[in-house]
């Protein structure tokens, strides 16, 4: 929970999907990638939905795609009012914090959606470092703060001299917090939660905690209306029977640690495979959360799509090594069409000023999948209603 003073945003979900997600890379010992890993090339990424050439069946095209965004900037709200500073606001962890100063802030989380959210607030300027997760335009020159990813390194940060910093617990060890804390950092810990559906929450607690509530309500509004409009979009492309809708499963890969899981219902993945209008099998099956992968779910599941992270996949050698080493997949349609489509890692699961695109770019991939980023180099995959001959 986070409370402030004034304007309370909460959310009443279970707490999922990046908190989730932290624990899963934790275990791999993996990072995510660095901005130069996000391919920028994705001219198609600015043709509107409806004017996509769909594949017959969503269901039965063949081939993999990559959902890319056509740019990775971000549009700060247009307002000028200043700070209205100190503010006390209670954190997630139940702690009372007072913000004097935001001249000076550090936005560190697992997905860089801490970071987004406060340049959408227009206090980009005021940033002074990042985490690796942290790679859209204009973040390119801030020193990284986390160390072998997504740890925190206290001495990267206390050399900035931050006068607030802003994270959850999908980065840690909390330990690191407390010395922050110790060295005299206003240090505020905004809920872990990520869904397409509760963006305008994260918005709310940051605006509070920075002392701009009247920014975050316009851009929360923003915000929540753009996400409104791409799921309706998507929908517009979508098959009108659910019988006909993508069955997608969500697959969290890193090879090089044999870490496999499936991200299921509250794990933030079930939002956005909803938001394009796609089914989510894991949740079908019943799988809560992030849990590793089974053979026998992945058969029960069935699914026509796979979703990955771009980096995820080449870890295991692209598609025919994720066939290789997930025999169970071959035995489901997404195996047997090959159908898999990717998204970088810093932006896939990025729910924060970024999703409506985040939405578009997947229902894109999806529906049309000979227009992801290998469609410029003329490597994009067939559609049809069945698996290539």
């Amino acid at each position: 929970m986070f409370r402030t003073d004034s304007s309370p945003r909460v959310s009443t979900r279970l707490a999922g999907g990046i908190a989730l997600l932290a624990a899963v890379i934790a275990l791999a010992g993996c990072a995510a990638p660095a901005a130069e890993a996000i391919d920028a090339d994705c001219p198609a990424a600015s043709i509107p939905l409806a004017s996509l050439d769909l594949a017959e069946n969503p269901r039965t095209a063949t081939g993999p795609s990559t959902a890319c965004l056509a740019s990775h900037a971000i549009e700060p709200i247009a307002a000028d009012d200043a700070p209205d500073l100190p503010v006390t606001v209670t954190d997630a962890e139940g702690r009372a914090v007072e913000i004097t100063d935001v001249s000076r802030i550090l936005p560190v989380d697992i997905s860089g959606t801490i970071a987004a959210t406060v340049f959408g607030l227009g206090l980009g300027d005021a940033v002074v470092g990042r985490d690796s997760s942290t790679s859209f335009d204009g973040t390119e020159e801030l020193p990284v703060v986390t160390k072998s990813g997504h740890t925190l390194n206290a001495e990267a940060i206390l050399e900035l001299a931050p006068t607030v910093m802003l994270t959850d617990t999908s980065i840690g060890p909390k330990e690191v917090r407390q010395q922050l804390r110790d060295a005299g950092v206003a240090v505020v810990v905004v809920s872990s939660e990520r869904r397409a559906d509760t963006v305008s929450d994260l918005v709310g607690e940051i605006a509070a905690a920075l002392g701009v509530p009247g920014r975050g309500d316009a851009l929360a509004e923003q915000l929540d209306a753009d996400v409104v409009a791409a799921s309706a979009e998507a929908a517009e492309i979508a098959p009108v029977a659910a019988s006909d809708r993508p069955r997608m499963l969500f697959l969290y890969v890193r090879g090089n640690a044999n870490v496999y899981y499936i991200f299921g219902r509250d794990s933030g993945a079930d939002s956005l495979i909803e938001a394009v209008g796609g089914v989510d099998v894991a949740s079908e099956i019943g799988w809560e959360g992030m849990k590793p992968m089974t053979a026998e779910a992945l058969v029960a599941a069935q699914p026509d799509v796979v979703v990955m992270m771009t980096d995820g996949l080449a870890s295991v050698g692209g598609v025919d090594g994720l066939l290789d080493r997930i025999p169970a997949l071959q035995q489901t349609p997404a195996g047997e069409h090959r159908r898999v489509v990717d998204m970088a890692d810093a932006e896939i699961l990025s729910f924060g000023p970024r999703t409506a695109e985040v939405i578009r770019a997947l229902a894109r991939a999806v529906y049309a999948p000979g227009t992801g980023a290998e469609a410029a180099a003329g490597e994009g995959p067939a559609v049809g209603e069945g698996p290539a001959s």
